[in-house]
Formats: structure tokens, sequence, C-alpha cells
């Protein structure tokens, strides 16, 4: 009953955003590729309520941003470190989450620290000098005053050059080198496995099109539900934090279930 519920109410989503060009597959890879990537900010990003409006040809209201940073202070500043922590596709812009939006904290690479140099004595500094100044998070709304057409993530990344500059991954890659060769290989052919955290599967899947919660003998489990009919459907089961299930099927052509990796 629970694989059938969900399947109802995907069949729903294509009738959301209607009024864009972009079709699942590109919402699902602007979510991939943008979701907890890493930027190095290049001008002081105020801590706001209201998104930060940033249009799509590179130009801001730099006074407007000014005016806000006076009140509410910084949520970063040039040379720090922030992470997109959620996306969110309207008609005409994207709506991007920074360090977890206003109510949001500081992350993992608070007090990180990167090497440079020979690999047997690296010279290590900080990822932010200026993390101490930094409030907390934002938001960002990239406004493209047209209804949305198919776009590649790397696409928005170089038109949010002029603020945030996704060359540098030096967090990014401080974290995948914590990952063991079968999760980074997951992570790269985009799949989940038993085992993987939630924010691992987010990192090889994107976010879900549906969540679902059952308790079964006193335990609790939660069902991340990728695709769309018809097609192949993807359920990743958590317990907690982690990955008990990986279910595959299509709709009306039977149940396909993954062998573990060895």
């Amino acid at each position: 009953m629970r694989t059938i519920a969900a399947l109802g109410i995907l069949t729903l989503a294509p009738a959301l955003g209607a009024a864009d060009k972009l079709t699942w597959q590109d919402r699902v890879e602007l979510d991939r590729g943008l979701v907890f990537e890493y930027a190095n900010v290049k001008v002081l990003l105020p801590h706001s309520r209201k998104p930060l409006e940033f249009n799509a040809d590179g130009t801001w209201d730099k006074a407007a941003w000014a005016a806000i940073a006076t009140h509410t202070g910084p949520a970063a500043r040039e040379g720090d470190v922030v992470q997109i922590t959620k996306v969110t596709i309207e008609s005409d812009r994207l709506v991007l989450d920074i360090n977890g939006g206003f109510a949001g904290g500081r992350h993992w690479y608070r007090n990180g620290q990167i090497g440079a140099g020979p690999s047997s004595t690296p010279t290590m500094t900080p990822i932010s000098q200026n993390d101490s100044n930094a409030k907390a998070g934002t938001y960002l709304v990239l406004l493209f005053h047209k209804p949305l057409e198919p776009m590649k993530a790397s696409e928005v990344k170089k038109m949010l050059a002029p603020v945030l500059d996704f060359e540098k991954h030096s967090a990014t890659e401080i974290y995948a080198e914590t990952l063991t060769p079968v999760v980074k290989a997951a992570i790269k052919d985009k799949r989940a496995l038993e085992g993987m955290t939630r924010d691992q599967v987010v990192m090889a899947l994107g976010r879900p099109v549906h969540k679902s919660r059952e308790t079964t003998d006193g335990v609790e489990l939660e069902d991340w539900v990728y695709g769309l009919p018809p097609g192949k459907i993807t359920f990743v089961t958590f317990n907690g934090d982690k990955v008990v299930k990986v279910k595959e099927e299509y709709a009306g052509l039977g149940t396909i279930a993954r062998e573990p990796d060895k």
C-alpha cells in the first residue's frame, strides 16, 4: 500500500511548475548539481530573511544589498566558504538557501583547514579567514525575468560567478576524502547504497520527489522516492540516518531489487 500511495502522489508532480519549460530530468540535474555545493564568497552577502535578488545577466542592486547588511549584518564576507543547502525551482527563478537560510547555522567547515604544497609537508590554512564575522545563512534568488528554459547546473554557477566562486572545491574535496571508495563510486554513478547517510544519498540522487514514514515492529522507517511513472521508481529506505534498503520498481512491470555491492 505504501508503494501505491507514493506512486499516486508522484503522478501529480508533472503539473507543478508547468509555466516553465524544464523537464523532470532538468529539475533533477539542477538540484543534484547545486545542492551541497560549496563556493567562495566574492562580495559581502547580507543576512536576510527576504531572498537577495540577483539577475541572470550578472547584475544586482549593490546599494540594496548594502542597506540590508547595515540592518541585519553579514551572512558571509568576502573569502568565506558557503554551502547551497536547498534549491527551489519556480516559474521564472531559482531560490537558493545559503548555509541553511536565514535561521541556518555554521557547518562542518567552520574550523576546517586545507593543505597546500607538497603532500609530505603541506601548509595548512583555514578554509575561511573571516568566519568569526559571518553570522549564519541567507537566501539568494536568481531572477530570469522569463519562464525558465532547460539549463545545466554548470550554467547556473557561471551566472552566479560575480558573487560566488564555485571553481575552488577545497571544502568539497575535504569531505570527499572521508568517503570510502565504494561510496565515492556510487555517488559518481548516481546510485544509492545500503549504509549511506542522508547527505550522501542527496549527493548521489538529489532531493527526493516524495517522503513517507512507516513504523514496523516499533522501528520507524522513512522512504525517499525518486522518479516518476511511467518508468523506474527508486525507493531508498532509512532507519535514522542510514540507508537500510534500496529498491527499484517499474510501474506495472514488476519489481527489481538491487543486489548489494560486494
